[in-house]
């Protein structure tokens, strides 16, 4: 049974959600060939996005890999601001040796491609063992500690760039600050939607974005849509069948629940799978339609986009 909490405090609506008894606190998990590794928020934030932004790069899956055992060496996939020496931030780097500023190292996604920047300028990176790959980018007094992390890389780059799909997931214990605002900007979004598709499109590039208007919509949904009241952003990957197209669908919808606590995120369905805060102790269930439902069976089942709302 799902459990909701409604709690006024000043002037601010709090609602918590959960499955049964409260789960325990924020934790993400992703599950591949029998291997689970499990992550808190702030990692599983990290490491989403060093998976998101190799996708982003195009780079093969084993460059994320290396990112993941090397950042998970570094830091523990943490944002931290100190270090040996001058090293700061996820990876470690050091503005002395010319990795950036201070303040640009401690930022992550210029920490991730400032790796990916390097790593590309090794010879034959993809064929090199994942601790040889590091250390020719990191020059650790270490070397041989990121091999360590290869198997659990291996884990959460395959899910997180969409090689093994429905994989990677989270369970939320959070409260959304709502203001029951019907306030849309000028694309037809509510503030948070508004937030996912900027984070969207900075991490990912442009994309092909649907499911809201000028003004907001009003028709072309199922009864109820979060889309009506500006508070769902539609992403789409045609054709349906495209091996390729279909990954980065997963990269993308899997990424959003990595990051379900900080852009709000209540829903996110893709490929005939459905994630949701309030049964998120249940991950990635199946998605079905009614066969007696009218229309095409691909946007029915959400096969050709990913779909996400938000607490707004």
């Amino acid at each position: 049974m799902v459990v909701a909490a409604v709690v006024f405090a000043g002037i601010g609506l709090s609602i918590f959600y959960g499955v049964g008894p409260l789960p325990d606190p924020a934790r993400c998990e992703a599950t591949v060939g029998g291997r689970t590794v499990e992550l808190d928020t702030e990692q599983a934030e990290n490491v989403a996005l060093i998976a998101a932004i190799g996708v982003e790069r195009d780079l093969p899956a084993r460059a994320v890999t290396i990112a993941i055992a090397t950042a998970r060496q570094e830091s523990k996939w943490r944002n931290l601001d100190y270090g040996d020496r001058d090293s700061l931030g996820m990876f470690q780097q050091r503005p002395s040796q010319g990795w950036g500023t201070e303040a640009q190292v401690q930022r992550p996604r210029y920490a991730i491609n400032a790796f990916y920047d390097a790593l590309e300028q090794v010879p034959g990176y993809t064929d090199l063992e994942i601790t040889v790959a590091a250390q020719e980018v990191q020059r650790s007094a270490f070397p041989d500690a990121y091999g360590q992390h290869e198997e659990d890389s291996r884990v959460l780059a395959s899910a997180l760039t969409g090689y093994s799909p429905a994989r990677f997931s989270c369970t939320v214990r959070r409260a959304f600050e709502e203001d029951l605002s019907d306030r849309l900007n000028p694309a037809g979004l509510t503030p948070a939607a508004a937030r996912v598709r900027r984070d969207v499109t900075r991490t990912f590039g442009e994309l092909p974005l649907g499911g809201f208007a000028p003004g907001g919509v009003s028709t072309g949904h199922i009864p109820g849509s979060a889309h009506y009241e500006g508070r769902a952003v539609d992403i789409f990957f045609r054709p349906v069948g495209d091996e390729a197209l279909n990954r980065e669908g997963w990269a993308v919808a899997q990424y959003l629940v990595a990051h379900a606590e900080r852009l709000k995120v209540e829903t996110v369905i893709f490929d005939e799978r459905i994630w949701t805060a309030a049964r998120s102790g249940s991950g990635w269930r199946d998605y079905e339609v009614s066969s007696l439902r009218p229309g095409d069976r691909d946007i029915l089942l959400h096969r050709d986009h990913v779909h996400v709302d938000v607490v707004d």
